[in-house]
């Protein structure tokens, strides 16, 4: 694990060093949700009915504009193959490589969403159903990409084939979360629908890494 912990140090130090890293999705995640009322109704009952899925659909897009260069340095730099070659586990590099575009992209939406649930009028009751959900979500999101970048990883313009890939794999997310927003606002229970984010959550966590390491291979191989 010594291999793996020095990855993620590096990775972790890069983004610090390029603060558009972290910095891009989030802006564009605010831009979005804040110009969205200015192209539609701005009565405050409206958005308050789409307000949960239009700051889902932000943090959705704002996702993926960091996936592509998941793993594009390390295939060019030569430090896949020197992974392989170290015998170290290539899940517990995908799990690790995750966990710190989710730090990159989904923790920060996550902690800025109160500030666009109070611009779109989201109703009181829907504040901790909205953080939840992204609290679980957007880690579903970061492992699926996860995937959609190994398998684009050696291809140099992959942007517009991984969203075509991973989007499809991202609306089952999509509903349930904007689900358990919309019915919160309207005082019904959610925790049904944040139960299947958590099974789906649980479900990433075991099986995306092996999909991503069998795509690098893949890569490496060719």
């Amino acid at each position: 694990m010594s291999l793996t912990r020095a990855t993620l140090r590096r990775d972790f130090i890069l983004v610090a060093r390029n603060p558009g890293e972290w910095l891009n999705p989030l802006m564009f995640f605010l831009m979005v949700a804040a110009m969205f009322p200015l192209a539609v109704d701005q009565d405050p009952r409206f958005l308050a009915k789409i307000a949960g899925g239009v700051i889902w659909v932000s943090a959705l897009l704002a996702t993926l504009l960091s996936l592509d260069a998941l793993f594009k340095m390390d295939v060019d730099d030569g430090s896949l193959e020197q992974w392989l070659a170290s015998g170290e586990s290539m899940f517990a590099m995908a799990l690790g490589k995750a966990l710190v575009h989710w730090c990159v992209s989904g923790l920060p939406l996550t902690l800025m969403s109160p500030l666009l649930a109070m611009m779109l009028a989201l109703p009181d009751d829907a504040y901790a159903a909205l953080f939840y959900s992204l609290a679980i979500g957007t880690p579903i999101l970061s492992l699926l990409g996860a995937v959609g970048a190994a398998l684009t990883a050696g291809l140099r313009s992959g942007g517009l084939l991984l969203s075509l890939l991973i989007l499809p794999l991202y609306v089952p997310v999509l509903i349930f979360a904007s689900s358990a927003v919309y019915h919160a606002g309207l005082g019904m229970p959610y925790a049904g629908q944040l139960g299947f984010l958590g099974a789906m959550l649980a479900l990433a966590v075991c099986f995306t890494p092996l999909a991503v390491a069998a795509a690098l291979k893949l890569n490496l191989s060719r």
